[in-house]
């Protein structure tokens, strides 16, 4: 196992989701010291309403437009699964994948898309969810879960904390006063995604949002989610 550990682990169903949940919170956790690495599960190429956009290019495009706005934000690496959008899978496949990841990179808090929002979800997002929660508990924690993977040097690990992003069930709030101008700045790099909003109102959208979800709090702007603290 050669990779450096990460105290955080982001796992996105496609670029630019991350920017939207959690890049404000992830900021303040870089220049804290924090190391976070970002997990992108599907390639984009579904992502645009210009009819005359391939998607072989559109991928190549949103490649970059994330590891601009990871690079931005601090984030020390970003890895691309690249399977299809519109096409994830609860597969053992997928779930392998995550359980490897987990397991080289030992994160403490893992972040990702809340499975269990209702009606109108992106299915992308569901499955992304719920592999990864399936993949924290309890694939990445038990040896004779794919020991395969054990015998290749990758062990067993023990995730604190997840975080979900976009929860009808909000017991957390992230305080991003002092990083919203990050967070904007790493939505901008999507520029396929929020090229056509107006800077200033896609300013104003976003604040109003934040600023919403940190109401009851002594801040004023707030990321919020769903925590699951582990207890092993």
């Amino acid at each position: 196992m050669n990779s450096k550990p990460a105290q955080v682990m982001v796992v996105t169903p496609h670029p630019d989701d991350a920017e939207y949940g959690v890049a404000g919170t992830v900021a303040r956790w870089t220049s804290d010291g924090k190391e976070v690495v970002y997990v992108v599960c599907t390639n984009g190429e579904k992502g645009t309403s210009d009819a005359s956009m391939k998607p072989g290019k559109l991928v190549r495009i949103r490649e970059e437009e994330q590891t601009a706005a990871a690079r931005l934000l601090g984030v020390r690496e970003v890895i691309f699964l690249g399977h299809p959008d519109q096409g994830l899978e609860d597969t053992p496949e997928f779930r392998k994948e995550l359980v490897r990841l987990i397991r080289m990179y030992g994160p403490e808090t893992v972040v990702t898309a809340d499975p269990y929002r209702r009606y109108v979800w992106h299915r992308d997002h569901r499955i992304t969810g719920q592999v990864t929660l399936d993949a924290v508990f309890p694939y990445a924690r038990d040896h004779l879960s794919y020991p395969d993977l054990t015998k290749e040097g990758f062990h067993p690990h023990k995730v604190r904390e997840i975080l979900f992003w976009a929860s009808e069930d909000v017991n957390y709030r992230s305080d991003i006063t002092a990083t919203f101008h990050l967070k904007l700045a790493a939505l901008r790099c999507h520029k396929s995604q929020v090229g056509h909003i107006p800077p200033q109102e896609l300013e104003e959208r976003l604040r109003q949002r934040h600023k919403t979800m940190a109401e009851g709090e002594d801040f004023h702007l707030a990321e919020a989610f769903h925590r699951v603290e582990i207890v092993w």
